[in-house]
């Protein structure tokens, strides 16, 4: 929200510096993300004079240089060199003298000097209007209107305008503050509370709006009583559309608001003042004479300001004449109901719509205006008479038009005001203050609660219908805070707490030595939004999908179904900040859906690596990420918390290669594989990307069903052993520990596989495999022939199952 000083100071009965009010607006919870200068024109026209031209003649050394004298109110006048055409004796100039600062418009700022220009010196320059910011012609010097004053400061003759602004964090539940006018009763409050005199903000409503005559009616009427509870109009004919005065102009630049012509800049800046949209309309477009609020059939066509052609859903709601839909409610409106240069007659229209209704259409068709903004925050239902008679008023004193109807107030079902009680003593609970009740009773008045009841033990408010978001006694306590000032608020000596009992406490146990681990293995643990693009997943995918039914925007329309795609937009956001070695680990929560209020939620444990796993130095050479690490990373993470895989299988998937998962107890408890290449596309990633996911719920579980073990070290050597065998190249390793694991040798300890060799040399379609084999007996030593034995054993089953060739 951009606020104005200047424009916020009319409404404030004392001045406040922008020092001071910076921090008051921070204090109150509008808090100041940006304050700066604002100036019109750059560098404030500062140190320009009028000057006149009293003589010219051809300069001595150049043909195109004209040597100049003039007059800027001092006794002597300068002798200036300037190089325009259109220089001559009598005009009235912009002179820039020695000293001042320049700032043309696409160059950087100069500093007039006395300078030699052919020999002959120069004590200035006469100015263009695009060398001091007032314009883009270079066609030649400005020359200004005879009468202009010589001697006069050139921001003094273009009245420059310059001032402060705030840019302020609003809550979303702080509409009452999405205005100029909204914050000065703010600030009010907190002058009132803190310098102990009431001080209330300046009403720019003027009551006594009468009609000049009634030869414009237009008749309303709502359909849709939910989406639209009131509807205010008013009309005026003879309306003459034209510039803004200046003063209205620099306000709405102030606050970069491009200035149209002065009828759409009212309305534009009666929201800002009072928070309230407004939308005029072309009365003589205005079929029938008749407004009717409703929706339309689905799919119904409709072409907006913008000149395209947009579907409407049977959940839009539609400002419609006689014949049709003329404006999107509250959103944007028709290509032939705003106000051109053309128009004479206006029907203004000051409405209350449904926040819901407003966000879903503004989404749906992504038209994402100031107007919808505001309606979608809910708006002051009680004051759209009172905003309308301010804009017919300025209506017609700046469009010279004539009020031609009475002011038309269709309100069916009044909206009534919260009632709530706030007892002191829970003020005293949850602020740790204790209050005087003339404070409470001066800081909520001064925000615009009337006071219902008050005793000593409570105090009962009716809540403005500017604040619905005011609904409980805990809301009342924020607002007495946020006045007073939350670093009021006294510390106490001692402070007692409650300690609570985790239910969940063996999952956090585990995230964090989980979390731990993986640090240690180079890993960083990174946090990624919940909420995620549609456009990443096939309509099919869609289908099992949680989708946001107000979605903050376009792009986060959807909670994720997996942690894969928000991993690869941290990805992404790494490699194109030159990170490209990543190892990333995230425990977060996918959502998933089967109809409509069927909804269930899954924690996961997802790591991710890329690039170079570890760097270069002059000990070891650095390794690329693969598919084997990550795998290696998943495995040491299950062994950590007692888990062993026993079955890893291929599972193909559309959005990986290689992808394998793993099983426990026949539960499938992760998956691993390389992202394809399709999808790295879409992330505009271009290197490899390995991830993994862990069903962390289901590994907690098995993990909290582990029975603790600890043994002695083994009093008596372990023996290794090692084969080499010759197999097919499309035979798994994980057939080899299944045949080796099927003869139940007792005091097998470990089999694993160390080397793995392809040549042609050895015959075609084979590869050699090199595997060790770990004995052992914790009663005694083993003997070579029980080993022998056990080898023997396990050489004839590889060659019996797996048709393996033991090489000598």
């Amino acid at each position: 929200m951009t606020i104005s000083y200047k424009w916020l100071s009319e409404y404030l009965p004392v001045p406040v510096e922008p020092e001071r009010l910076s921090r008051i607006l921070t204090s109150i919870g509008l808090e100041v993300e940006n304050f700066e200068k604002y100036e019109e024109v750059k560098g404030g026209l500062k140190d320009l004079v009028i000057g006149e031209v009293l003589t010219t003649e051809k300069h001595p050394n150049a043909d195109k240089l004209t040597l100049t004298k003039v007059n800027i109110g001092r006794s002597e006048p300068l002798q200036i060199v300037c190089g325009a055409p259109n220089v001559a004796v009598g005009q009235k100039v912009i002179v820039a003298k020695v000293g001042t600062t320049i700032f043309p418009i696409n160059n950087d700022p100069v500093t007039m000097k006395v300078a030699k220009i052919r020999n002959v010196e120069s004590h200035g320059m006469i100015c263009a209007e695009d060398e001091i910011g007032l314009g883009t012609s270079h066609d030649g010097i400005m020359v200004l209107d005879k009468n202009a004053k010589v001697g006069t400061a050139v921001a003094d003759y273009f009245q420059h305008y310059d001032d402060w602004i705030f840019e302020l964090g609003i809550t979303p539940n702080r509409m009452d503050a999405m205005s100029h006018w909204g914050v000065a009763r703010d600030i009010c409050a907190y002058l009132t509370h803190h310098d102990k005199k009431e001080i209330k903000p300046k009403l720019p409503f003027i009551n006594g709006l009468k009609p000049d005559n009634n030869s414009l009616s237009i008749a309303v009427s709502i359909e849709n009583n939910k989406a639209c509870q009131r509807y205010s109009g008013i009309s005026i004919s003879g309306a003459i559309v034209k510039e803004s005065p200046i003063w209205l102009q620099q306000r709405l630049k102030a606050i970069g608001l491009r200035p149209i012509n002065n009828i759409v800049d009212i309305t534009n800046f009666i929201q800002h003042e009072t928070g309230q949209p407004l939308h005029a309309f072309d009365a003589d477009n205005i079929r029938g004479s008749k407004i009717v609020v409703k929706n339309l059939p689905e799919g119904t066509k409709f072409i907006t300001l913008d000149e395209k052609e947009r579907k409407l859903s049977k959940e839009d709601l539609m400002i419609c004449d006689a014949e049709g839909g003329i404006c999107i409610a509250g959103v944007f409106g028709g290509l032939h109901s705003g106000v051109s240069e053309k128009t004479k007659n206006i029907f203004l229209e000051s409405a209350w719509f449904n926040p819901v209704d407003i966000r879903k259409t503004s989404f749906r068709h992504n038209l994402r205006t100031d107007a919808a903004t505001r309606f979608e925050k809910n708006i002051d239902i009680s004051n759209t008479v009172n905003i309308l008679k301010r804009a017919a008023l300025m209506i017609k004193e700046l469009g010279a038009g004539q009020i031609s109807s009475d002011v038309v107030d269709i309100y069916p079902k009044p909206a009534e005001k919260t009632l709530v009680t706030l007892k002191y003593h829970y003020l005293k609970k949850l602020s740790g203050k204790n209050y005087h009740p003339d404070s409470v009773k001066d800081i909520l008045t001064g925000l615009g609660f009337e006071i219902a009841k008050n005793n000593i033990d409570e105090i009962r408010v009716s809540v403005p219908l500017s604040k619905p978001d005011i609904v409980i006694p805990a809301d009342i306590v924020e607002e007495i805070l946020r006045i007073d000032g939350l670093d009021n608020i006294e510390i106490p000596t001692a402070i007692t707490i409650t300690p609570s009992v985790e239910e969940n406490y063996l999952q956090q146990a585990l995230k964090e030595k989980v979390s731990n681990y993986l640090v240690g293995l180079g890993f960083h643990e990174m946090m990624t939004n919940s909420i995620t693009n549609a456009a990443y997943f096939s309509d099919e995918e869609q289908q099992s999908m949680v989708k946001m039914m107000n979605s903050l925007s376009a792009e986060l329309n959807i909670l994720r179904p997996s942690l894969l795609e928000t991993s690869l937009e941290s990805v992404a956001h790494n490699l194109n900040h030159k990170n490209n070695y990543l190892k990333l680990f995230e425990f977060g929560k996918s959502y998933f859906t089967s109809g409509p209020g069927q909804y269930r939620e899954q924690e996961q444990l997802c790591l991710v690596i890329s690039g170079i796993v570890n760097e270069h130095s002059w000990k070891q050479k650095s390794n690329t990420a693969d598919f084997y690490y990550i795998k290696g990373a998943l495995i040491s993470v299950l062994h950590l918390l007692g888990i062993n895989p026993d079955t890893f299988e291929v599972l193909q998937i559309s959005k990986m290669d290689n992808h394998v998962i793993a099983k426990a107890n026949n539960q499938v408890i992760a998956g691993v594989g390389e992202v394809t290449k399709k999808v790295l596309s879409q992330f505009g990633i271009k290197q490899p990307v390995f991830f993994a996911a862990l069903n962390w719920e289901e590994v907690v579980r098995m993990a909290s069903l582990q029975n603790l073990v600890i043994n002695e070290l083994p009093r008596f050597p372990a023996v290794i052993r090692d084969i080499s065998i010759l197999v097919p190249k499309q035979l798994g390793y994980k057939e080899v520990e299944k045949s080796v694991y099927k003869l139940r040798l007792a005091k097998l300890q470990e089999v694993k596989l160390f080397d793995i060799f392809e040549s042609e040399k050895l015959g075609a379609g084979k590869k050699s495999m090199a595997i060790s084999f770990t004995f052992l007996d914790e009663e005694k030593t083993l003997t070579d022939k029980e080993i022998d034995g056990w080898i023997n054993m396990i050489m004839t089953s590889l060659e019996k199952e797996l048709n393996a060739e033991i090489r000598k």
